[in-house]
């Protein structure tokens, strides 16, 4: 996908059979000019697919799709949003989802296990999920309980009446979000900065989660809200979401085999002609071992690769890159953009000092200092929808505070 949108003789950035390195300690590689800041982020996102949702990248919301970061999922259904603000749940309370549902058995279904035929009819739920409600009377064959493994005769009827309760201890917020594209079984966000992703440790609230929860009710019974991947609470822009079941555990299956792309757009310390000699970044991705919020560039770390898709002189030493995820790990781009030390703008995890060249004047020094965090934007997101089968692509434009940024950078 990204070989098409690269120069043949693009140089590729590999990680030495021996390195083990904190990307802040691979600065040594190349020492680069002056001083610099301190700044921070989140994690990205990269899927599984199987009935099962691996959190493997909804992992701690450090796998977003920000820095590469996919999810996993399991139990999911059909959602629907209701405009009427009356209709809302009101945050704090457990919304029940009626589920009243018939089936008539095919000719074609005949014979098979009411199990099998139940995940075929009623496809926004698990098998599992099914295989209780058979077992427990919530969905009855011909009228009877009966048991998962009974064959099936055509005509016969299968009757799902249950209440799904809220699939998490997540809590339905009335808070803004911004939907720049939506149908039947596709959400795409747009992300503010300083919004997390998904509740955790110290975020229980005000999340994304949240909101998608207020606003689309029939997400609770689906993993992690119907998400596909993440990206940093500090990173702004687009966020894939499913809608139903199918859709969820089709658009995972994308990202793990690569159909989905995503392109990014962030500021970062570094020259143009330094900057295109890594066009394309291989080095494998893993937690540090001594700071485990870290990521690191190692060895023994997961496959990550970023392609520098374009590169813009704002100035002598600040670039605009456009930058592609051929994998998500967490917190990707922004490790990989300072193991080559050429960190973002704003990144106080993985800048430091670096951040900070030479001939700034004291205007975009401040603006430097002042960046309040990762100067970096998901601004580009692509996929086939998971039952057309048509290519889609959104976009959204660069946040004011980027634009300010580039502004004073580009000035003088």
């Amino acid at each position: 996908m990204y070989q098409s949108a690269m120069n043949n003789d693009a140089m590729t950035t590999n990680l030495s059979p021996n390195q083990s390195l904190d990307t802040d300690s691979s600065a040594q590689e190349s020492p680069m000019p002056n001083d610099v800041l301190n700044n921070n982020e989140l994690p990205d996102n990269q899927p599984m697919m199987s009935e099962q949702v691996h959190d493997d990248a909804l992992d701690n919301e450090e796998m977003l799709i920000d820095d590469g970061d996919d999810l996993d999922n399991s139990d999911i259904d059909d959602s629907d949003m209701d405009g009427d603000d009356d209709e809302a749940p009101v945050a704090g309370q457990v919304v029940p989802v009626i589920i009243d549902m018939t089936h008539i058995v095919t000719e074609d279904e005949s014979g098979l296990r009411i199990d099998k035929v139940a995940s075929q009819a009623f496809s926004d739920f698990s098998r599992v999920q099914l295989q209780n409600w058979i077992t427990d009377g919530s969905l009855l064959y011909n009228g009877k309980v009966q048991k998962p493994k009974v064959r099936v005769k055509a005509d016969d009827v299968l009757h799902l009446s249950a209440t799904l309760q809220q699939h998490s201890e997540d809590q339905p917020e009335n808070i803004d979000i911004d939907v720049v594209y939506e149908d039947d079984e596709v959400l795409v966000i747009n992300k503010p900065v300083g919004m997390v992703v998904h509740p955790g440790a110290g975020n229980q609230t005000g999340t994304l989660v949240n909101a998608l929860l207020y606003h689309y009710p029939q997400q609770h019974h689906l993993p992690r809200a119907g998400l596909v991947h993440r990206i940093d609470k500090d990173t702004s822009g687009l966020l894939l979401i499913g809608k139903t079941k199918p859709a969820q555990m089709a658009l995972m299956e994308q990202l793990k085999d690569k159909s989905v792309y995503r392109h990014y757009k962030c500021v970062v310390a570094g020259d143009q002609a330094s900057l295109l000699r890594h066009r394309r970044i291989d080095a494998p991705i893993g937690r540090h071992r001594n700071q485990r919020t870290k990521m690191t560039v190692m060895t023994a770390g997961r496959e990550a690769v970023t392609h520098l898709l374009n590169v813009t002189p704002l100035n002598e030493n600040y670039c605009l890159l456009d930058v592609g995820l051929e994998t998500g790990r967490t917190h990707q781009i922004r490790v990989h953009l300072s193991h080559i030390t050429y960190p973002i703008v704003g990144d106080r995890v993985y800048g430091g000092r670096r951040q900070l060249r030479a001939g700034l004047t004291e205007a975009q020094r401040q603006a430097i200092n002042n960046f309040p965090r990762q100067a970096l934007h998901a601004y580009t997101l692509g996929f086939v929808h998971p039952m057309t089968g048509e290519d889609v692509e959104v976009t959204t434009p660069l946040p004011e505070d980027m634009q300010q940024l580039m502004t004073v950078l580009s000035d003088g």
